[in-house]
C-alpha cells in the first residue's frame, strides 16, 4: 500500500473538489464515528477521497522526485546524476548478488536509486552529470527517505534523446544550528562537538534486510523474509552541541562505524573488550564533526533527537565555522 502522508490527502481531495478544508476534517471524522474508530484518520481519509471519486496517486505518468512516496510501483522519472557510488557484491547463507546506487535530482529534490541484480552492473557506464530515465522503479522508504529501486524487472535509459532538464536540485540539504531545528525536519547539516558518549546497544536484524526483527512465538521474526539466522547490529547515542544547544544524537550501525572509523567486526569485540570501548568513548569527546540527519521527536521523553544519516569526521574547521557564519546572516 502507498503510504499517502494525511496532508497530502487533504490537500488534493481540496484540490480536486473544491471543498474547503474544514469541509473535508468534518468529513472524516463523521466516517471516523461511523466506524467506531476502528480506521485511523488516514485510512477514513482514503475513504472519503474514494467516495468523491478522487485518485490520489497517479504512476501513470512521469513523476517528479518530491511526489515519490513510499509504496508506489512501475514509477517512470528522470533526472541529473550527482553523486555515483562503488558496486558492492554481498553474499549471506541465503543468497549472494550485486547491489549499486547513485543519487540523481530533478527541479525539486534528490533521490538514492538503489540497482539490484543486472542493473547494478550499469553503474560503470553512468557518470556524474548523466541524465538518467528510471522505468519500472518502485519506492521504498530508508530512515524516513524517499528512495528508488531498480530490479532486472525495470529499465533504465542513460541519456534519452530528447529529454531535458531545468535548473536541478543537487542537495535537499540545509545547514542549520540545534536550537533553531524542528521536529520532523529532514536533510538538516549540523557542526557540533561530542560532549557526551553513552555505551552502545546491540540488536538481532533481518541477514538480507538488516530490519530489526521481531519476536513471534519465541521465534525472531523478520516481517519481509519470515524466519531467518539473525546477525548482530549496533546503535550508538551521543550528546551534540554546537554551541546554541545541546541534542541527543542516534548513530545507527553504517553511522557509527563511520563516527568511530572502526569496522563492525571491531564494534562488536567492544560487548568482550569493554576496556577497548572506554578508550574509543574517550577519543570521541571533545571532536568537532558534521552531521547531516533528520530531527526525530523521542515520545517516550518527549524531546527532539538528531538521526545521523551522514557523518563527517574529517573536517575543516575553519571553513565550516564560516558556513555556519553565513547560515545565520542569512535568517538574520
Amino acid at each position: 500500500m502507498i503510504n499517502i502522508p494525511f496532508e497530502h490527502i487533504i490537500s488534493t481531495i481540496r484540490e480536486k473538489t473544491g471543498l474547503s478544508e474544514d469541509e473535508i476534517n468534518s468529513k472524516i471524522k463523521e466516517k471516523l464515528k461511523q466506524l467506531s474508530d476502528l480506521i485511523s484518520k488516514e485510512g477514513a481519509a482514503h475513504i472519503i477521497a474514494n467516495e468523491l471519486g478522487v485518485k490520489l496517486v497517479d504512476v501513470s505518468r512521469k513523476l517528479k522526485i518530491n511526489e515519490l512516496m513510499p509504496g508506489m510501483r512501475n514509477v517512470e522519472i528522470i533526472g541529473k546524476v550527482t553523486k555515483v557510488n562503488e558496486l558492492y557484491e554481498f553474499e549471506t547463507e541465503e543468497r549472494s548478488g550485486k547491489v549499486s546506487s547513485f543519487v540523481m535530482g530533478d527541479e525539486t529534490a534528490v533521490v538514492r536509486v538503489t540497482l539490484w541484480g543486472s542493473q547494478a552492473d550499469k553503474i560503470t557506464g553512468i557518470k556524474e552529470g548523466d541524465v538518467i530515465k528510471v522505468k519500472g522503479a518502485y519506492v521504498k522508504e530508508n530512515n524516513r527517505q524517499n528512495e528508488l529501486h531498480l530490479s532486472d524487472r525495470g529499465n533504465m535509459i542513460i541519456n534519452p534523446e530528447g529529454e531535458a532538464l531545468g535548473q536541478i536540485r543537487e542537495s535537499n540539504i540545509t545547514r542549520r544550528q540545534l536550537a533553531d531545528l524542528k521536529e520532523n525536519e529532514q536533510n538538516v547539516e549540523v557542526l557540533g562537538t561530542i560532549v557526551q558518549v553513552s555505551d552502545p546497544r546491540y540488536f538481532e536484524v533481518c541477514p538480507e534486510c538488516n530490519r530489526r526483527l521481531k519476536l513471534r512465538d519465541n521465534m525472531l521474526i523478520c516481517e519481509t523474509h519470515d524466519v531467518v539466522k539473525p546477525k548482530l547490529s549496533y546503535v550508538f547515542n551521543v550528546s551534540f552541541d554546537d554551541g546554541t544547544d545541546s541534542m541527543r544524537t542516534v548513530f545507527y550501525k553504517n553511522q557509527a562505524d563511520r563516527l568511530l572509523e572502526k569496522s563492525e567486526a571491531e564494534i562488536l569485540e567492544f560487548r568482550e573488550k569493554p576496556e577497548q570501548l572506554e578508550a574509543v568513548k574517550k577519543e570521541l569527546l571533545g571532536k568537532i564533526v558534521k552531521i547531516v540527519g533528520r530531527v526525530n521527536l523521542n515520545a517516550m521523553f518527549g524531546r527532539k533527537e538528531l538521526i545521523a544519516q551522514q557523518v563527517f569526521t574529517k573536517i575543516n574547521v575553519d571553513e565550516e565555522i564560516k558556513r555556519v557564519e553565513e547560515a545565520i546572516a542569512k535568517v538574520q
